[in-house]
């Protein structure tokens, strides 16, 4: 018989836990999708210099480029072309950031990390009581001060035991008594 009162102590834990994401929901929008997503609001275009605009403005000095690279132990460019081409990818990744930098951000939540924050993701992530019934049920209350114990079981084995029996020489392709042999770079086994 599984114990309830354990199970009911950790959901009033969980439930009084503030690092737990709170859930957040807004009422249903009558959008037009199709209209939206008629015309688009921007390009990527718009993010890369345009032509002119790498020609007039030149924020980047072959002087720091070349300190920039002494700075991150990479290589000096070997000749003026490859030196005017470093500066126009840097010049390029610059304008981008600088673009990223003005976007509108106000009242857009960040992301706590990269990954799926939907509903669905979260109920999917979220660990309740439904999930562990089984660890709980293992579990008994014993003591005067209600102590939490894990039930003994007969034999708590690694799971991995099924699967491997033990001798790592197996899966070596050449043996020499109790050990496995390696090919050098010369051809020679040692």
């Amino acid at each position: 018989m599984p114990n309830y009162r354990a199970g009911a102590c950790l959901w009033q834990s969980l439930a009084r836990n503030p690092c737990l994401p709170r859930r957040y929901s807004s009422k249903p929008q009558n959008l037009d999708i199709e209209s939206i997503l008629a015309e688009p609001s921007w390009s990527v275009r718009s993010l890369l210099p345009g032509k002119t605009a790498e020609q007039s403005t030149t924020s980047i000095t072959p002087q720091k480029l070349r300190h920039l690279l002494r700075l991150s132990a990479l290589p000096q460019p070997s000749n003026p072309d490859e030196e005017q081409s470093m500066l126009r990818t840097l010049e390029s990744q610059i304008h981008f950031v600088q673009e990223m930098q003005r976007v509108d951000t106000t009242g857009v939540e960040p992301l706590r990390s990269i990954r799926d924050e939907s509903p669905a993701a979260v109920k999917e992530t979220t660990i309740g009581l439904e999930r562990l019934k089984d660890a709980l049920a293992k579990e008994h209350v014993s003591g005067r001060r209600r102590r939490v114990q894990r039930v003994p079981s007969a034999r708590n084995g690694r799971p991995e035991e099924d699967i491997w029996n033990g001798n790592a020489l197996d899966s070596a392709s050449k043996k020499k008594g109790p050990y496995f042999v390696v090919e050098t770079g010369t051809g020679q086994a040692s």
